[in-house]
């Protein structure tokens, strides 16, 4: 079971569904629904899980060759077969997208499919090997889950669950860049074009800076009226953890080392989930 487990990269998968329950708070509509909420983000999170693992099974050859993976997946280390592997995706996918066409509508439902098939098959399979820019293209997929939620709970999308699924957008580049630096050596020994083998680290730090700069203003748009008028907690919650984003991000551009990256890598995990925190108290507080 532990091995399973594995296959939806949990730590990923939890903080797909998190985004989700953001977005249900900031909705709010589901505060007096506490099961159907349940419900939706127990699918949000098989929707992660099944992706996370189709890319795991698509992977599994590349995985035994690099060092970051070959020691922690469960199907380089013979835990698990690909057949297994294969129908736990599907059979995790098949309950996640149900559920959602059965308790969230069609367009959740659409929503989930769409994420499944878009990081599963034209990322892991199409994206990943073909272009630098993989991820920025591929990281759409990881910032599904508010559209999720938020039409499951409604039936129709709005402008704060489009600002939630842009500020992960925009996130991803310079959380994966950071951690891409670190583990070059592995993506060049499995012929992956990433970011610092093509274009070179510089290169890559200056567009992680860009990404880090652009996640500040975005994020405070969902303290406009326009998009979530969301309230003080929120507000002054995102301008601290954007400004620590961009001073992380300039020292991994200024400094130039694999310990500024790493430190940008963890912060950024911290960011994103406190960043997600702080929408649910300013609602619920306020």
């Amino acid at each position: 079971m532990r091995a399973f487990l594995q296959l939806t990269k949990p730590r990923i998968s939890l903080v797909f569904a998190f985004t989700g329950l953001a977005a249900l708070v900031v909705e709010r509509s589901q505060l007096t629904q506490p099961w159907h909420a349940a419900l939706i983000i127990a699918a949000i999170f098989f929707i992660g899980g099944s992706a996370n693992a189709f890319n795991q099974y698509f992977e599994r050859d590349v995985d035994t060759r690099m060092q970051r993976t070959a020691k922690k997946r469960p199907l380089p280390q013979g835990r698990v077969t690909p057949r297994a592997a294969l129908w736990f995706s599907i059979i995790t996918g098949v309950i996640g997208v149900g559920a959602l066409f059965w308790w969230g509508g069609w367009l959740a439902g659409s929503i989930a499919l769409g994420t499944i098939v878009f990081y599963s098959f034209y990322y892991t399979l199409w994206l990943k090997p073909r272009t630098p820019y993989n991820i920025v293209i591929g990281g759409l997929a990881g910032a599904t889950a508010p559209l999720i939620a938020w039409a499951a709970a409604t039936g129709h999308l709005a402008s704060a669950p489009l600002v939630m699924c842009a500020i992960i957008f925009f996130w991803t580049p310079p959380h994966f860049w950071a951690l891409a630096i670190c583990c070059k050596e592995d993506y060049i020994r499995v012929g992956y074009p990433m970011l610092p083998i093509v274009l070179g680290e510089d290169a890559t730090r200056r567009q992680i800076m860009w990404y880090s700069l652009l996640l500040l203003p975005l994020s405070l748009l969902l303290g406009t009226p326009w998009f979530g008028n969301l309230g003080t907690i929120y507000r002054s919650s995102a301008s601290i953890l954007g400004v620590l984003f961009a001073v992380f991000a300039w020292r991994v551009y200024r400094q130039k080392t694999h310990r500024a990256c790493w430190q940008l890598f963890a912060y950024s995990i911290l960011y994103v989930m406190l960043l997600f925190v702080a929408m649910m108290m300013d609602v619920m507080v306020g």
